[in-house]
């Protein structure tokens, strides 16, 4: 069994056929096939079953993934790490959802784009399922995601929280639920959801309103884009659950409208590793530089316009009109100016060690 072997077998496992598998890593079908029947041979069993429908794993296949995994990214960091002569460096491969990666950690892809020039980041915005599942693998080197805080992760795994992730349920001008106070499950669980990504407090809504499976409901429609599912709130084809800090703008001109509902969970914005990524150069200053800025950032989320008391109006005088909720500060040093040009609506912070 030897690193080349592994590459070979997570190619195929990952891209499900030999010939997909060989373009990838670059290399001919038959050989492809002479590193899988080797590996196969060498550990005494069958890794892979050849169907019609494509390549699936053997349940010794399958035990044996995470661990090719873990070899193959020891094997090319322990390379790398001869070569940087202490620096970090390496490639790290983070899972996100694509509000955190447009509003919270675009200031850090930047600061280690300059501090680090040997640290490659992929970002990965189009995972499915849990999180924690795919760090645990072998697939991600950590995760970031909004979520609660829940009991505390497998042995294998380290989460840590960065800070408090406000959500608000946003619908157009003149969406039906818009400016009404509090409305009932029953309502919610009819209107049309927008959803911008595969954020795992979209079920957790679900929940909260009573969608068992089982339950009718309306219309889901998954944009996979936070531009997209913003613009279809506005022209009024649905709601949309989303972090504050990505409609704090629309919220304050006008074009989107709070609706009146609070999660019954605390969310917030965290990160997972897993606990043997110790010798990871790369991640633990990705890692160091998101605590500080995503951990320092802070906004503070509106009333819903329908429960903002105006203020006392003088007998026959006109009622002065409602102040619009403004969108997030900028938060960089006092005299400081972020290296960077801040990501759509949202101002950032770099980082106290940035190279200006």
């Amino acid at each position: 069994m030897d690193t080349p072997q592994l590459d070979a077998f997570i190619a195929v496992v990952e891209a499900g056929s030999f010939t997909r598998a060989a373009a990838r890593l670059s290399l001919s079908q038959p050989t492809v096939t002479t590193r899988i029947k080797n590996l196969e041979q060498g550990l005494g069993t069958i890794l892979l079953e050849r169907l019609p429908g494509g390549i699936r794993t053997t349940p010794s296949g399958a035990e044996l993934l995470p661990y090719a995994r873990e070899i193959v990214s020891l094997t090319r960091r322990a390379r790398e790490s001869v070569r940087s002569e202490g620096q970090p460096h390496g490639r790290i491969d983070v899972g996100t959802v694509e509000t955190l990666t447009t509003y919270r950690l675009l200031p850090v892809i930047e600061y280690l784009y300059r501090r680090y020039p040997k640290v490659q980041i992929s970002m990965h915005t189009d995972t499915t399922g849990d999180p924690r599942a795919l760090v645990r693998d072998g697939t991600l080197d950590c995760a970031f995601f909004v979520d609660g805080v829940g009991a505390d992760p497998a042995d294998d795994l380290e989460s840590r929280v960065l800070r408090p992730e406000p959500l608000v349920l946003v619908g157009g001008p003149g969406h039906l639920l818009a400016g009404r106070d509090r409305p009932g499950n029953a309502e919610l669980r009819v209107a049309t959801q927008i959803r911008a990504d595969r954020a795992t407090y979209h079920r957790q809504f679900d929940r909260a309103i009573g969608l068992d499976p089982g339950v009718s409901r309306s219309r889901v429609f998954e944009l996979d884009s936070v531009d997209a599912a913003k613009w279809s709130v506005a022209t009024g084809m649905g709601m949309a659950l989303l972090p504050y800090v990505a409609v704090a703008r629309e919220l304050a001109e006008g074009t989107l409208a709070r609706i009146d509902w609070t999660p019954p969970f605390a969310p917030y914005t965290q990160v997972v590793t897993r606990r043997d990524s110790g010798s990871n150069t790369a991640l633990k200053v990705l890692l160091a530089a998101a605590a500080e800025v995503i951990g320092e950032e802070s906004e503070v989320l509106p009333e819903p316009a329908a429960r903002r008391e105006p203020g006392p109006v003088a007998a026959g005088g006109p009622r002065p009109a409602p102040v619009p909720p403004q969108p997030p500060a900028v938060l960089t040093p006092a005299g400081a100016r972020p290296p960077w040009p801040a990501p759509p609506d949202r101002p950032c912070r770099s980082p106290s060690s940035a190279i200006p």
